[in-house]
């Protein structure tokens, strides 16, 4: 059937891509997509882009906007995702949206200020502290557990909801209850509120969820369907992209992001495309999406966020401060029992960047390893170390997980330290001038929780206002 036919347009997901993509995970045709080359490619990518933005030591970064994307305040409607003969009407208003799970309100950051957020809601009273010290006093942030808030707490009808629900939440390993269980975490008592303001005739136009690429497979997918379907079943189409935010700011943070549009308010031809996309949809998500059923997967919707190209992404080590707050250098001892703890492979690193004439940065997470691929050997702590100017991911100082340090290399000479509060900031694209927690895990917890600032400008900008922006929203045959 021609591609300009509206019934192929509408109602055919499985274009020769996807055949493609399906034989390529089954194991019936050509050799599949790896993870690797996709990150291979974001780094090539990164490291063009990194040439063009100069080090601390030539701008001053205090007070400025290092993260390689324009500012949200002088962005214009004229280069939004859209094919030139249709043209979006974009309302005058500003567009109210709520945030769940708001953390520091990165989310908030992200959108900018052609958004008005009448609505915000976080459990954590440290997290509620720094987002009233950038924000004000934000009478709209409720301090309190979504499971016991009502509908009735949620006042209008809002253009867009944003939630960051917890990963740890999601996954209850072992239990084989998934989403559905007793024990289902935050992702329905969420739900139940949008819910809550359909029946009240005030259905959200535009829902976008985020978490870690991990939901994708959580409980062999189930989770996944299951959110998938809980949001099809409300009158939503749905899709979903994983971004990898080392395209914005130096630090490898692969996100899922599943976004949703009322049914009743078709989607415009030029945001969607009729198959997926390498960069945004890795192996994992075109499995999840091959293992629909068949009523979801034809109710679903292949995204069209364009490719970040041109933009001039930082290097790691040019977001170092040379006087940190809030941190201290290691000890020599300190330092040389990190190297210890690396393995051949990670040392051979370290002795590389050694002989170089350079200084160089890298980065170590401490991760427990087996000593060999025997199955049961004994695990053991290993300290892995990075020297390709980009972070590794941030996360929180809890549950076992490691705290990231900078190890400076400059010849024979090393110097470790953990990464600072302002440096986990910058990673996250957050802007010089928010205030930092007083406490470093406070800090480090609000960080490595939050969203990066960049990549909600992105999807801001090429989907969410395009979409949340247009009065009529019309599909072009």
């Amino acid at each position: 059937m021609p591609r300009h036919c509206p019934a192929w347009q509408e109602n055919c997901h499985i274009c020769s891509r996807l055949f493609l993509a399906w034989a390529s995970l089954s194991g019936c045709g050509p050799p599949e997509v790896e993870p690797e080359v996709l990150e291979a490619k974001a780094r090539t990518e990164h490291a063009a882009r990194q040439e063009k933005c100069p080090c601390p030591q030539e701008i001053k970064l205090e007070g400025a906007d290092t993260m390689g994307v324009p500012n949200w305040e002088g962005r214009t409607t004229e280069t939004e995702n859209r094919v030139s003969s249709e043209p979006i009407v974009m309302a005058t208003r500003k567009l109210n949206w709520y945030e769940f799970f708001a953390g520091g309100g990165m989310a908030r950051l992200g959108l900018g200020s052609r958004w008005n957020c009448t609505f915000a809601n976080e459990w954590c009273e440290k997290k509620a502290k720094a987002y009233r010290a950038y924000f004000g006093k934000s009478p709209e942030l409720k301090v309190q557990d979504i499971r016991s808030l009502k509908t009735d707490d949620l006042p209008g009808q809002p253009d867009l909801v944003w939630a960051s629900f917890p990963c740890q939440d999601l996954s209850l390993a072992g239990s084989g209850a998934g989403l559905r269980g007793e024990r289902s975490g935050t992702f329905r008592p969420f739900w139940k509120l949008i819910d809550g303001l359909i029946s009240q005739n005030r259905k959200p136009r535009l829902v976008v969820l985020e978490n870690v690429a991990g939901t994708i497979t959580s409980h062999k997918g189930n989770d996944f369907t299951t959110i998938i379907r809980t949001i099809a079943e409300s009158g939503y189409g749905v899709g979903a992209l994983v971004i990898d935010a080392v395209h914005f700011v130096p630090q490898s943070r692969p996100r899922l992001f599943i976004i949703a549009a009322s049914s009743e308010e078709k989607v415009p031809i030029g945001l969607t495309s009729q198959n997926h996309s390498l960069l945004w949809h890795p192996r994992s998500l075109l499995k999840a999406y091959f293992d629909l059923p068949l009523s979801l997967r034809n109710n679903w919707i292949w995204w069209n966020l364009p490719e970040p190209r041109n933009l001039e992404v930082p290097g790691f080590s040019s977001l170092i401060e040379q006087e940190p707050l809030g941190v201290s250098w290691h000890s020599k001892e300190e330092t040389q029992r990190l190297v210890a703890l690396m393995s051949e492979t990670n040392r051979k690193k370290l002795r590389f960047a050694e002989s170089e004439a350079t200084r160089r940065i890298g980065t170590i997470y401490k991760r427990t390893r087996p000593i060999s691929k025997t199955p049961g050997a004994k695990r053991v702590q290993r300290a892995e170390i990075r020297f390709d100017d980009v972070s590794g991911c941030l996360r929180t100082p809890v549950g076992g997980s490691s705290r990231q340090v900078i190890l400076v290399v400059d010849g024979k000479r090393l110097a470790s330290r953990l990464l600072s509060p302002r440096e986990a900031a910058r990673l996250m694209g957050v802007p010089e001038d928010y205030p930092l927690p007083e406490k470093y895990n406070d800090a480090y917890h609000l960080f490595g929780d939050g969203v990066v600032v960049p990549v909600v400008s992105w999807l801001e900008k090429h989907l969410l206002r395009p979409l949340a922006g247009r009065r009529v929203l019309e599909r072009v045959a």
